[in-house]
């Protein structure tokens, strides 16, 4: 983002806060009006972007290895990479366990919700799982999962209760991006897209609202370029690094159980 384009965000939400509602109507109707927008209505240059399908229809995988997606979700395990430790549980694989946990993983899980999957070391349903006991785990990686459970309360309540006292859940979903799954064209849904607000009364029903931590990633560029599916190197740093709370591209969660 410009220095000009943060002074003009500054400018509009400070307005947003001070001025009364009648007044900024007022206000964009004179700037309608007198062709005062800062980019005046038609003279938008889509260049490579203006097409109807996206540049990649895989998530960028077949651009770069690392999608933008996949590059935050990293930077996020990082800045948390303190919590990856002891008996730890990642669905799908261990990748993460073992890229961020390392030696301080004692003991790594991989559930699968069905059977087939070598890697895994637990099959279980997480919106109903007794078989796993309670206080199981000292830290649970769940990455762009839990929008493909439709009872999602119920996974998020039985996630909390595998957790060992004191254990952490470092929870990656959906926000602002295109759709990962169909059903009757994959082997599961997609049914859920979330924002900080529902992800925050979710996980406030099973933890403690002083033990979860809701974050999003991501800026109206960042989320375009997502969508069509370009890789992180393709975007500069700096607009990586920028984060609009407006544009909520990934809802990240970090829940702590409480020791007692």
């Amino acid at each position: 983002m410009t220095p000009l384009a943060r002074l003009e965000k500054l400018t509009r939400d400070v307005a947003t806060f001070i001025l009364p509602d009648g007044l900024r109507k007022w206000v964009r109707k004179q700037q309608r009006r007198h062709k005062l927008q800062s980019t005046p209505v038609g003279s938008v240059d889509f260049g490579g972007l203006r097409r109807l399908s996206p540049i990649s229809a895989v998530f960028g995988q077949d651009r770069d290895l690392v999608s933008i997606e996949r590059f935050y979700i990293e930077e996020f395990l990082e800045q948390h990479c303190g919590d990856i430790k002891g008996r730890c549980l990642e669905m799908g694989d261990p990748a993460y366990m073992t890229k961020f946990g390392g030696a301080s993983v004692s003991q790594a899980d991989v559930l699968n919700y069905v059977e087939g999957n070598p890697q895994a070391t637990i099959v279980a349903d997480l919106t109903d799982a007794p078989q796993i006991p309670d206080n199981s785990f000292d830290c649970i990686i769940i990455t762009q999962t839990l929008q493909m459970i439709f009872e999602v309360d119920q996974a998020i309540a039985t996630l909390f209760r595998i957790l060992k006292p004191g254990g952490v859940v470092l929870c990656t979903s959906h926000g602002m991006t295109r759709v990962a799954r169909r059903e009757g064209v994959d082997d599961w849904g997609e049914y859920w897209h979330f924002t900080t607000q529902s992800k925050r009364r979710l996980f406030h029903a099973a933890f403690p609202k002083d033990q979860v931590e809701v974050s999003t990633v991501g800026n109206v560029f960042t989320c375009i370029c997502n969508l069509h599916g370009l890789a992180a190197s393709e975007v500069d740093k700096t607009e990586l690094a920028t984060h609009d709370p407006n544009y909520e591209m990934l809802v990240f969660v970090r829940a702590q159980k409480p020791l007692a």
